[in-house]
C-alpha cells in the first residue's frame, strides 16, 4: 500500500494536527498552556480478575460448620486481598485499600472498624524506623560502616562475606526496610568489588560476584529474623501473637534470636562459599581500596556523629526502657525521629518523602485490621482447632516441627514475607499453642522462620528481585543455594536456636 504523502511522517503521530488557535487580542492575556494529556494506564484485567473471582467464589461459598457467615465473608475478602497481593493488579497499598473499602461496602464491618489498624501503635513503630532508617543513608553512615568492615576483613572473599554480613547487622535494628539494606547500602559494595575483580554477570560471575551477590542475600534473610524492627513482617507477626494473648517486647525478640542468629551469621557464608565456591582466593586490594575510599571520606560529620548517637540510644532504650522507663518501643522510635528532626539530621520534607513508609502505613494498617477481624469473628479459632486435631496425636514437640516445615515450605507459593505472614502465621501459632507448644517459644520461632524462608527462592522477598537482578546468579544455582541454606538455617534456629530459648527460660 502507498503511503499518503500529505499524512505524518515515519515515527510522528497518527493523530490529526488540532487547528491553530486564534491570535490573541493586543494587549489581552495569553492563555495559559494546555496541560499535557495524562496517559491512562488501565489495571490489567486478568491480573484483577484473580482476586476478584477467588473473593466472590468464596463469598457464596456455604461457610463451614462452626463459621458464623460474617467471619467467612471476611475471610473470602480477606483471601481476595492476599490473592491480589501476590497477583499484584496494582500496588500492594491500593490493592489492601481495595480490601478495606469492600468491607465497608459489603456491610461486614463498620467504618470505624475498618479503620482501627490506622491507630495500632505497632504499625507506627515500623513507619518511623522507616524516617529512621532514611537519616543512616542520607548521612553516609551506612556506606562508612561498611567501608569499615571491608577495610578490616576484605582479605579474602569470605573476610568480604563477614564484613558485609556485619554491615547488615549493625544497620539492621534501625533499618525495618531489608530491601533498603540490601540494595542501597550493600549491592553497590558487591557490585563495586566484583567489577574491580573483572566479575561481571554472565562467564565471570563466579570469580567472585556470585558468592558475594548469594551470601548478601542470604546474610540479608538471617539479620532481618534477628531484630523486631529489622524487617517489616516482623511486627505484624508480633501484632497477630498479641491478639492471641502472646506478648513479644523487642527486647524478648532480640534476646531470643541473638545466639541462632550470630552462629547463622558465621556458618552462613561458609555454606554458600562450599555451595557456590568464588574463583579468586585473595583480595587483598579490596581491603585496601576501602581503606582508601575511608580516608577520603574523612571523619564522621555532625550528621553521622548525630545519628550514631541516636542508633545507639535507641538499641537502648528498645532494651531497657519498658521495664526500666516504661517506654514502649513506639514512643522511643518516636523520640529518635524528633532528635533527628530537631538535630536536622532530617528535615520534614524527608519525612514526607519517605514513600515507602507511608505506603508501609497502608497496607500495614489494612491487613492487621482484617487479621484482628478474622480472629474476633472466630474463623482463626475455628481454622485453628481443625489444624490442631490433625495433629492431635503427637507429642508438642512433633507437631511443632511438622507446623514449622510447613509454614516454611509453603513460601514457595508466596512472593512477599508479608503476605505470608497475614495469610498463615497466625492460625499455626494458634495450631501450635493448642498442640501444647510454649506460646512465647512457639510465636518466635514462627517469628523467625517468617524471614528465614525467604532464602527458597529468587522472588521470595523485596531484596530477591534487587540482587537477583544484578545477574550474577542464574536461577538454577539460587534456587540450589536457597535449598541447601534453607535446610542449615532451620537446623541453627530451631537446633541451636531451641537450646538457647531453653536455657534463657522461653520453654
Amino acid at each position: 500500500m502507498d503511503q499518503d504523502t500529505t499524512g505524518p511522517g515515519p515515527g510522528a503521530s497518527a493523530t490529526p494536527a488540532p487547528a491553530p488557535e486564534p491570535a490573541p487580542e493586543r494587549g489581552a492575556e495569553p492563555a495559559p498552556a494546555a496541560p499535557a494529556a495524562q496517559r491512562l494506564r488501565p489495571v490489567p484485567l486478568v491480573r484483577m480478575a484473580i482476586p476478584l473471582v477467588v473473593g466472590v467464589v468464596l463469598w457464596f461459598v456455604p461457610p463451614p460448620e462452626g463459621v458464623d457467615a460474617p467471619a467467612w465473608h471476611m475471610f473470602a475478602i480477606f483471601v481476595a486481598t492476599i490473592v491480589g497481593v501476590i497477583a499484584r493488579p496494582l500496588p500492594m497499598g491500593a490493592v489492601t485499600i481495595v480490601g478495606l473499602v469492600a468491607t465497608v461496602v459489603t456491610g461486614v464491618l463498620e467504618p470505624a472498624e475498618a479503620l482501627s489498624g490506622f491507630s495500632n501503635t505497632t504499625i507506627w513503630l515500623i513507619v518511623v524506623a522507616f524516617f529512621i532508617s532514611r537519616g543512616v543513608i542520607k548521612t553516609g553512615l551506612g556506606a562508612r560502616l561498611a567501608l569499615f568492615f571491608v577495610s578490616r576483613l576484605g582479605r579474602s572473599p569470605l573476610g568480604l562475606a563477614y564484613g558485609l554480613a556485619a554491615t547488615d547487622l549493625v544497620l539492621a535494628p534501625a533499618t525495618p526496610s531489608n530491601t533498603a539494606r540490601a540494595g542501597g547500602i550493600i549491592q553497590p559494595i558487591v557490585r563495586s568489588i566484583a567489577s574491580s575483580y573483572g566479575s561481571e554477570p554472565g562467564p565471570t560471575s563466579r570469580r567472585i560476584g556470585s558468592y558475594l551477590t548469594s551470601t548478601a542475600f542470604h546474610v540479608n534473610a538471617v539479620t532481618s529474623a534477628m531484630f523486631l524492627t529489622a524487617m517489616a513482617g516482623n511486627p505484624l507477626a508480633a501484632q497477630l501473637a498479641g491478639d492471641q494473648g502472646v506478648d513479644l517486647s523487642w527486647g524478648t525478640w532480640a534476646l531470643a534470636a541473638i545466639v541462632p542468629g550470630l552462629v547463622a551469621l558465621v556458618v552462613v557464608p561458609l555454606v554458600v562459599r562450599a555451595v557456590d565456591p568464588p574463583e579468586v582466593r585473595r583480595t587483598p586490594e579490596a581491603a585496601e581500596r576501602a581503606r582508601t575510599a575511608l580516608r577520603a571520606l574523612g571523619p564522621l560529620s555532625a550528621g553521622e556523629k548525630v545519628m550514631t548517637g541516636t542508633i545507639v540510644g535507641l538499641l537502648l532504650l528498645w532494651t531497657l526502657g519498658d521495664a526500666l522507663l516504661d517506654l514502649s518501643a513506639t514512643t522511643t522510635a518516636l523520640i529518635g525521629l524528633v532528635v533527628l528532626l530537631l538535630t536536622g539530621v532530617l528535615t520534614w520534607d524527608d519525612v514526607k518523602s519517605e514513600t515507602q513508609a507511608w505506603d508501609t502505613l497502608v497496607w500495614f494498617a489494612v491487613l492487621v485490621m482484617m487479621a484482628t477481624q478474622l480472629n474476633a469473628l472466630g474463623l482463626i479459632p475455628w481454622l485453628s482447632g481443625e489444624m490442631a486435631a490433625l495433629v492431635g496425636d503427637m507429642g508438642w514437640q512433633q507437631a511443632f516441627v511438622l507446623l514449622t516445615l510447613v509454614y516454611f515450605a509453603t513460601h514457595y507459593l508466596f512472593a512477599s514475607n508479608t503476605a505470608h505472614i497475614s495469610a498463615m502465621y497466625a492460625a499455626f501459632l494458634a495450631t501450635a499453642i493448642m498442640a501444647g507448644a510454649p506460646p512465647v517459644f512457639a510465636a518466635l520461632v514462627l517469628g523467625f522462620i517468617s524471614s528465614l524462608f525467604a532464602s527458597l527462592t529468587h522472588y521470595s522477598c523485596g531484596p530477591a528481585p534487587v540482587l537477583f537482578g544484578s545477574g550474577y546468579v542464574p536461577v538454577v544455582r539460587w534456587w540450589r543455594t536457597g535449598g541447601v541454606v534453607a535446610v542449615v538455617n532451620i537446623a541453627v534456629w530451631m537446633g541451636v536456636g531451641g537450646l538457647w530459648m531453653k536455657a534463657i527460660g522461653l520453654w
